[in-house]
Parts: structure tokens; C-alpha cells; sequence
């Protein structure tokens, strides 16, 4: 057997070792790692049908059109004031709609985030709470937004939609950026290597959380910040799309982003976590990081 082969994926060629393929798959949480993400479709399934209709309407409605009136609505930061304790409380009421991994709460998901965050990176406080807050900006499912502008998978708009999309072969099917030609070519509105930041993202709790932070003077790192804003952006980091804008910086912000997506995604089926007991810790970050009552 040769040492190794090649194999094509989103256009480029890679080299893979034959014996990564013989290694056990890994397991996390007591799940195969393929058995995270399971996108497949099942009417009889009310789970997945759940799933699919969620990604369904997002996949219609979110043009550039819409999003420009979701950020002329949610970035004057008038909604309500909270701090953020108050809001990890509130996604104690939250389910995601678009996850086929978990039916608990957010605030589960957000302690198990941070603790899985905080055992293999000890030292890096600011990627704990970014672990807890990741999520946050879904409380706008509480003010209004349907699920779909709120939670799931994010994409560009405005430019032809990755293949690596979740449902990718007919969800667009009557979205009418699709017809437009000012948006359906692989560049669209934008430039090569405009950069990843530069694309103006479906709207959901990734860039309204990112925007939020900024707005009320956050003290975290960017790397933190590249983390909230594009780590629902799994064509790109999952799939390789949208390789075409990038950058040096948006490659350098990419490693970040995937390293936390182990966490992120991979806990969401494991223990329940203490929060009462953990709590002390993460008061003291949220001092430290994004403290008292915050704009949203």
C-alpha cells in the first residue's frame, strides 16, 4: 500500500496517510464524531424534520435585502438592558431549533462549553468566557426573531452560496437572491480576497453577539471576537468554502475559530455540569471581560 493518497475536496487536492483511516473513530461525550451534525432527512423524525424546517425558511428569507433591515433594527442596541448573567439565565429557556445534537437548554450548552474550554486551555481565561457567552446573542429569539434569523449555521449573502451548506441542493430554491445577478456569482457584491470580516453574514445570534460586543467595549481579545462572530460560519470553517475571500489575517483567525468549534460542538452531549457551583468563576470574568448592565 502506498504511503499515501490523494483525495479531492471544495477543489483542492490533499495528501492523507492511509493509517489516519484505520485509526478508531474518536468518540466524545459517549457519541461517534460522525454521528454529530447528522443532517439527513427523516419526515418521520420529529427532530430532524424540526431541523429541516428551520434551515428551510432560513434559507429562503435570508437575502441581502433582509439582513440590511435586521441590522437597521437590532444595532441601535435599544431592545433592553441586562447584564450578562441575566442573560445566560434567560437561555435557560431556549431550545435551538437547528441542532440536531441537543434538546437541552443554552445555558447548559454554554457551561459546557466554557468547562471543556477551561480543562485543555487552563491558562486562557479569555477563551473561557468566550466558551459561556458564545451563544448569547440568541436571546433575541425572546424579542421577536423567529429561530431561523436567530440560531443555525450563518453563510454569506449576496454572493453564491457555498456547497458545503447544510441542505444545500434545494432550501434555496426560492430565495430570490438566487436569481439576482448582482448576487448569485462566486464573488457577488464583493472582491477577491476582500476578506472574511468584509461579507455581510445571514443574520443570527453570531454577528448581533459580535456587534454587541463592540458596542458596549468589551475588553476581549480579537481572537475571542473572530470566535463569536464566525463560529456558526461552518461552510467556511468545516467546509472549506469561501476560500476565495480570505486573507493572511482571516487564516490566522481560522485556527482559533476551529479550535474552538471542538468544544463548542462536541460537548453537547456529555454531563450537566454544576453551574451553581461554577458560577463564582465566571462573575468574576464577566467583571473582568463585559461587566454590569450591557445595551442590546
Amino acid at each position: 500500500m502506498s504511503a499515501t493518497i490523494t483525495q479531492q475536496s471544495h477543489g483542492h487536492v490533499s495528501l492523507l496517510d492511509p493509517s489516519e483511516q484505520l485509526r478508531p473513530e474518536p468518540v466524545y461525550s459517549g457519541k461517534l464524531q460522525r454521528e454529530f451534525r447528522n443532517f439527513e432527512e427523516d419526515s418521520e423524525d420529529p427532530i430532524k424534520e424540526r431541523v429541516r424546517k428551520t434551515y428551510e425558511e432560513m434559507h429562503t428569507n435570508q437575502t441581502v435585502e433582509f439582513v440590511k433591515s435586521r441590522m437597521r433594527d437590532w444595532l441601535r442596541f435599544n431592545k433592553f438592558k441586562m447584564t450578562v448573567k441575566d442573560a445566560l439565565l434567560k437561555l435557560n429557556d431556549l431550545v435551538d431549533e437547528s441542532d440536531p445534537d441537543t434538546n437541552m437548554p443554552n445555558i447548559i450548552h454554554a457551561f459546557q462549553t466554557a468547562e471543556s474550554i477551561r480543562e485543555k486551555h487552563p491558562d486562557l481565561d479569555w477563551f473561557h468566557f468566550t466558551g459561556l457567552i458564545h451563544d448569547l446573542g440568541k436571546v433575541m429569539a425572546f424579542y421577536g426573531e423567529p429561530q431561523w434569523a436567530v440560531v443555525g449555521d450563518t453563510f454569506p449573502v449576496g454572493c453564491a452560496w457555498g456547497d458545503s451548506i447544510v441542505y444545500r441542493a434545494t432550501s434555496f430554491d426560492n430565495n430570490p437572491d438566487g436569481k439576482d445577478s448582482r448576487y448569485n456569482t462566486k464573488y457577488g457584491m464583493y472582491k477577491p480576497k476582500c476578506g472574511i470580516s468584509n461579507l455581510m453574514m445571514s443574520w443570527g445570534h453570531d454577528e448581533y453577539l459580535y456587534r454587541l460586543l463592540v458596542h458596549n467595549k468589551s475588553k476581549l481579545p480579537k481572537e475571542a471576537l473572530a470566535i463569536i462572530r464566525f463560529h456558526s460560519f461552518y461552510p467556511w470553517h468545516a467546509g472549506g468554502d469561501y476560500m476565495h475571500f480570505c486573507t493572511p489575517k482571516d487564516l490566522e483567525m481560522l485556527k482559533w475559530v476551529v479550535e474552538f468549534n471542538k468544544f463548542d460542538l462536541y460537548t453537547k452531549s456529555g454531563a450537566v455540569p454544576d453551574i451553581e457551583k461554577l458560577w463564582p468563576y465566571y462573575e468574576k470574568l464577566i467583571d473582568k471581560y463585559l461587566p454590569g448592565v450591557i445595551e442590546w
